[in-house]
Formats: C-alpha cells, sequence, structure tokens
C-alpha cells in the first residue's frame, strides 16, 4: 500500500463528508493504493456515525472509536499501530490542512528519502494574538532546544515513513513534538514544505490557552528523558555534586575566617551560625544531597525498567540469524 492517512478527530461530523471526498480525489488522480484511518477521539456529537457512513460508501475508509477524550496524541498513536501504508500522511479533520499537499509529501518521502516532512503554515488564518504570535515563540523555543530547523513543529499536516511511526510513541500532549522524539529516535533526515492553510470551515478550535502551558512542560519532559531517561545519575548526580561543593567550600571558608579571626585576636567577629552565607551554604549542601539521592534512585528504577536494553536496529547483514 502507497499511504495511509491518519486523521484524528473530536467533534468533526460537518467536515468528515469534504474531507475524505477531498482526500479520495487526491488518491484517484495520482493512482494511490490508500487507506483513510479516522480516528475518534470521544466525540459527542454525530461524527461517529458519520465515520460508519462514509465507511459503507468506500471500504478504504476505516474508524476507531475511543470510548472518551483522550487527546490528539492517543488518537495518532493508536492510528500509527494500526497504519499499512510505505507513508504516512497525517491531517487534522477541520479542512485547514489541504490533501492537495499529499503527492509533494508523498515524493519527498519517496523521492528524497526523508524520514518526516513536516508541514510549514507560512501564511496563516487563524487569530494572530489568540495563535499567530505564541505560535511563533513556541516555536522559536523549541528551535532553540531541539536544534531542528523547522518553522512549524505543531503543523498537524506531516508525512513520515513507515518505519518512524512504528518505531516513536506518542503520548500524553506530545504530538507537538513529534520531529524531536523522531529525532532522538534516530531519525535525523526531517525535512519541511510550505503548505496552504485554510480558514476553519466548520465548528470551532478545541485547543486553549493551555496548550502553550502544557507544551513548554511537555517539551521540558521531553529533552530532559530523551537525554537521561536511561542515565539519570549524570544529571541528578552532576547538579548535586557542583550544589554539594558549592555549600561545603563556602562552610570550610566561613570556618577558615573565624580561625583567622582568633589568630589575630580579632575581639569581634561574627560566628559562623551567625551569619546568612552560612545557612545559604547548609541549605545548597542539603540540597545536592537530595539531588544526588534522587539520581541515584532514578539509576535503580532505570536498570530494573523492562526497557532498559531495548535499542532501536536499523538494519542487519542478510547473513545473520536469530
Amino acid at each position: 500500500m502507497d499511504i495511509s492517512v491518519v486523521v484524528p478527530l473530536l467533534n468533526e461530523e460537518e467536515s468528515l463528508s469534504e474531507l475524505t471526498s477531498w482526500i479520495e480525489k487526491v488518491m484517484e488522480e495520482h493512482g494511490y493504493s490508500y487507506e483513510i484511518i479516522m480516528v475518534d477521539d470521544g466525540s459527542t456529537d454525530g461524527s461517529w456515525n458519520k465515520i460508519e457512513q462514509l465507511r459503507s460508501q468506500n471500504e478504504k475508509i476505516k474508524g476507531i472509536r475511543f470510548r472518551r477524550n483522550y487527546g490528539k496524541s492517543a488518537a495518532l498513536n493508536v492510528g500509527f499501530e494500526h497504519v499499512q501504508g510505505d507513508v504516512v500522511i497525517t491531517m487534522d479533520a477541520d479542512l485547514q490542512d489541504s490533501p492537495d499537499e499529499i503527492p509533494e509529501l508523498y515524493r519527498m518521502i519517496k523521492e528524497e528519502d526523508y524520514d518526516l516532512v513536516s508541514g510549514w503554515k507560512k501564511v496563516r488564518y487563524d487569530s494572530k494574538i489568540a495563535k499567530n504570535i505564541p505560535s511563533k515563540f513556541f516555536n522559536w523555543t523549541t528551535r532553540r532546544i531541539s536544534h531542528i530547523s523547522l518553522h512549524d513543529f505543531n503543523c498537524g499536516l506531516k508525512a513520515y515513513k513507515k518505519e518512524v511511526v512504528k518505531t516513536i510513541e506518542v503520548y500524553g500532549e506530545m504530538h507537538r513534538y513529534i520531529p524531536v522524539i523522531a529525532k532522538w529516535a534516530g531519525f535525523n533526515k526531517i525535512g519541511e514544505k510550505v503548505v496552504h492553510h485554510q480558514k476553519r470551515k466548520f465548528g470551532v478550535t478545541k485547543f486553549g490557552w493551555d496548550r502553550f502551558i502544557n507544551g513548554f512542560l511537555d517539551l521540558v519532559s521531553i529533552t530532559f528523558v530523551s537525554k537521561f531517561g536511561k542515565k539519570p545519575m549524570h544529571f541528578f548526580g552532576l547538579w548535586g555534586t557542583v550544589s554539594f561543593l558549592i555549600g561545603f567550600g563556602i562552610t570550610i571558608w566561613l570556618i577558615a575566617e573565624k580561625l583567622v579571626n582568633i589568630s589575630r585576636h580579632v575581639t569581634y567577629f561574627r560566628q559562623v551560625t551567625d551569619q546568612p552565607l552560612f545557612y545559604l551554604a547548609l541549605l545548597a549542601m542539603i540540597f545536592g544531597l537530595m539531588l544526588f539521592l534522587a539520581g541515584f534512585l532514578g539509576e535503580l528504577i532505570a536498570r530494573n525498567s523492562n526497557d532498559r536494553n531495548k535499542y532501536i536496529i536499523k538494519q542487519k547483514t542478510d547473513n545473520y540469524s536469530e
């Protein structure tokens, strides 16, 4: 199969008929073999009934329905588990992503050998204050931290090699950072394509301001887990040691200062315990010990984890036998 299109959706009943017809038109024009996997993320309108109706008209349309709303990441992850196509395309169900972009995205994966191609909505029709400006800041921050040169990490329109989606795991609200997850899984050839963005035709956006706060926290989480998930002592142990040594050094300096004052017969000087610096030093040593213990416990957990020795193998020689 050439292409699997994964469409996560929540309460998008009005747009599904037009979206699937548009996808079908593009696929037939280019002669692709395909499937459309629609993942209903706990919709409360008639989205599921519409999916079943569309399925009866086209057997290439497949539906998965969640019992409740789990979020876009969960919908994508389940969709990825079921795809069969060599190239996987994801797009939102609100008609703001254009299926006309599919052929070029497919070509970039197949002919230019990209692992992942992310859409870039260079011209947007969203609210500048509510979406455009915060999105630019979000993308700038993610670029600086991940060192991936993409302008629009959160664009729903993306293309992947099948190997990529079968390797990575998307959970929580990590759908914003799929390129980052893919890169840290070893898929380094990540490209970008300017895509056409359309005004929302039906319904309202399902995302609020909290997505920016959650997005920042998710970025911190995924950065830490990716770098130190299998070696937590390298982070906690390092900074715990630094903090302890700073506190210990200050304490030694205060004690040495007191001894020097005594040897010089200075009649008045502040006792070590009377100085605020002593308590800051004590706090630094305690904090350092706590960090070190956190790293030690994290190391024990990591070493006993079921996937502690789980590594992604890209290829084996043809003479390899199990």
